[in-house]
């Protein structure tokens, strides 16, 4: 998992969320280069101080190659807090599997 922050957030994310130790690497882009190289680099200003947010996506990546992308958002609702459908993990599961 990868978030534009850096790693001593993404470090405090993964106590939070007990994922030490597991399969799950928490990754931080904190000046957003793969993020703006990917695409995702969300252009909705969002609230006052909040720069550089990523858009909500699911990647499926295979040996280093990006098999899907599934990305929520849409015009007024650039996060995807309405319809996350698309990066869930239902939906990535189709993708995998497909």
């Amino acid at each position: 998992m990868y978030c534009v922050n850096d790693s001593a957030v993404m470090q405090g994310w993964e106590e939070d969320q007990g994922t030490e130790g597991s399969f799950i690497t928490m990754m931080g882009d904190p000046a957003g280069e793969f993020t703006k190289a990917l695409g995702m680099m969300m252009n909705d200003p969002g609230p006052p101080g909040l720069l550089g947010r990523c858009k909500r996506f699911a990647m499926h990546v295979v040996d280093g190659k990006i098999k899907h992308i599934g990305e929520s958002g849409t015009e007024g609702d650039w996060a995807g807090d309405d319809d996350p459908s698309a990066t869930l993990a239902p939906a990535l599961l189709e993708a995998v599997k497909a």
